[in-house]
């Protein structure tokens, strides 16, 4: 699991928050997290060998705040060659191509995305209210699945 996103802009901050909210619940075995921030790069790197990476970011598509959406990595996938002249504007979604095309066999074999429509990415360190309520079902809704997801002993001690 990977939080994307800049503390310092509000709603685009959901992603570390969210992360945040997720360590003070017991995870589930094989769960591991880790703050993207704002480094694309990293997030690429972060993949290698995972199973299935679930990366959280905000949008700004134009729906209602606090819009949850979910779709495939590669649905969300934008090549990185436009933002190889200049590294600060590599983010999450250049990292999934950058991350397919590096890591070959050891890319995960499942990559999904989350996104919660911001209502505001002005400077502050906040999230509004209704980013907020999104992130706490998001919560849930990860817990849950991802428990039913986890290996169990059985499974761990025959690998």
């Amino acid at each position: 699991m990977i939080g994307c996103g800049n503390l310092l802009r509000s709603d685009d901050g959901v992603g570390p928050v969210l992360l945040r909210h997720l360590l003070d619940r017991d995870l589930p075995a094989g769960f591991e997290v880790a703050d993207g921030g704002t480094a694309g790069m990293d997030v690429a790197f972060r993949m290698r060998g995972a199973r299935h990476v679930v990366l959280i970011d905000a949008c700004t598509s134009g729906g209602t705040p606090g819009d949850l959406y979910e779709l495939p990595g590669e649905e969300a996938e934008t090549p990185p060659l436009e933002a190889l002249g200049n590294l600060h504007s590599f983010r999450w979604d250049h990292a999934i191509a950058f991350a397919r095309w590096l890591l070959k066999e050891e890319y995960p074999e499942r990559v999904t995305v989350f996104l919660i429509e911001a209502e505001t990415v002005a400077p502050g360190m906040s999230l509004s209210a209704p980013v907020e309520r999104t992130m706490h079902r998001l919560v849930d809704l990860l817990m849950a699945r991802f428990a039913s997801e986890a290996p169990r002993e059985a499974e761990c001690a025959s690998s």
